[in-house]
């Protein structure tokens, strides 16, 4: 093979798997389907808008710019103009409005933006939109999301036929309930949960089509449980794997790709530091990387959490021997200490303590160092793996529970 046809090969595979980027085309949003649906539903009925929630690393984002060129397509068919913004942390009410104005074509007034102004700006002076505000979690300030809130009231009241869709991570505006109780009759409240394992794999076969190639089922398995329900490890792990793949002249991603794989994933990932931080150690009997290698593959319940007790069978199997909870104990107190950059936090009392990994993104990152440092063999992964669905942990620390956006 020349050398321009491989280039081309590897330019269709980076295209194909974009862990660093939210997938902007609806034939490569795999799964979902459930989330989509809903959402057409919602812009389907006059006065309702959407809350978007879940996880940070769901796919979100992935979704949500999806629906804007969905809708941009369709929009001949819908009457509707889709766009899409995102917040920062500096944004006000305002300055997110002008900017949903901008894109919307839409003549920006020289007066204050009210919550009322954004209402007859859109019944009489805009399209009918489908306005997708993006990273909502981001915004700071609170008296832009009590006005968000006015917003979403006002716009239901008066039946405008615009729809927000509203992109964040779960009880980042939850206070504005209290305020607003009502805004729930008119928010559609979508969950974005963690993808089972076929809609991973679906991902796999979606982007190998695109990049020209095939994957052996053992392959797209294996990516998909690594990946830990989170879209950026499939997409990550496959890039590495059909790079491998395009570098040998071959077209088809074979198992040994994946395993080659993950060195790379974990060398090149941005969290690289965040790790090192975490599990650095002068002394060569400490068990920081083992200790949150077992946190990563403890058995936890819906919400993330798992207790110390947890840790003990995934400990024992990745230590070789067993360790009791006062062994280790401190070790948890330390990752929940800045100076290892706080990977862990921690919920409930004094004997009744709840642990959960700070940033979903991390946990699987662990797993795959874990791997890569020969910490777990592959086999032993899978068996813990497979405990961890099959006996997860009872009950729920339902002070914390994230059950929707507002």
């Amino acid at each position: 093979m020349n050398e321009t046809a491989k280039i081309e090969r590897i330019r269709a595979v980076s295209s194909a798997f974009t862990p660093g980027a939210p997938v902007s085309q609806l034939d490569m949003l795999a799964g979902r389907t459930d989330q989509l649906t809903d959402v057409v539903s919602a812009v389907s009925m006059r006065g309702q808008h959407v809350g978007l929630y879940g996880e940070r690393g769901v796919g979100k984002t992935s979704l949500a710019t999806v629906l804007a060129e969905y809708f941009g397509i369709v929009g001949a068919v819908t009457g509707l103009k889709a766009v899409l913004v995102n917040c920062s942390t500096d944004d006000t009410f305002e300055s997110l409005w002008r900017n949903v104005f901008i894109e919307l074509d839409v003549e920006t007034p020289d007066i204050a933006i009210t919550p009322e102004l954004v209402r007859r700006t859109l019944q009489s002076g805009a399209p009918e939109s489908l306005i997708v505000i993006d990273e909502l979690d981001r915004l700071e300030d609170d008296d832009a999301l009590t006005a968000l809130a006015d917003t979403i009231k006002t716009l239901s009241d008066h039946a405008v036929n615009s729809t927000l869709i509203l992109v964040g991570v779960a009880r980042s505006i939850g206070e504005l309930i209290g305020e607003h109780a009502s805004i729930v009759r008119a928010l559609v409240q979508i969950e974005m949960p963690r993808m089972r394992l076929e809609e991973l794999g679906a991902i796999v076969i979606k982007g190998c089509e695109q990049a020209g190639l095939t994957a052996e089922q053992a392959a797209v398995d294996d990516i998909a449980a690594l990946s830990e329900g989170l879209p950026h490890y499939t997409h990550l792990l496959a890039l590495h794997a059909g790079l491998r793949t395009v570098q040998n002249d071959r077209s088809e991603i074979t198992l040994d790709d994946v395993r080659h794989a993950i060195p790379k994933a974990v060398d090149r990932h941005t969290i690289l530091s965040d790790y090192q931080r975490a599990t650095r150690s002068a002394r060569k009997d400490a068990l920081f990387a083992e200790v949150l290698l077992a946190c990563a593959l403890a058995p936890k319940n819906q919400l993330g959490f798992f207790t110390s007790g947890a840790i003990r069978d995934p400990l024992e199997v990745i230590a070789g021997r067993r360790i009791e909870i006062p062994a280790f104990s401190n070790h948890l107190s330390q990752f929940l200490e800045a100076e290892r950059g706080a990977v862990l936090q921690r919920e409930g009392s004094s004997r009744r303590y709840f642990y959960r990994f700070a940033d979903p993104i991390f946990q699987p990152y662990v797993i795959l160092a874990g791997l890569s440092q020969g910490l777990i063999s592959d086999e032993r992964l899978r068996t813990l793996q497979h405990r961890e669905h099959q006996e997860p942990v009872p009950g729920t620390y339902e002070a914390d529970k994230p059950t929707s956006l507002f």
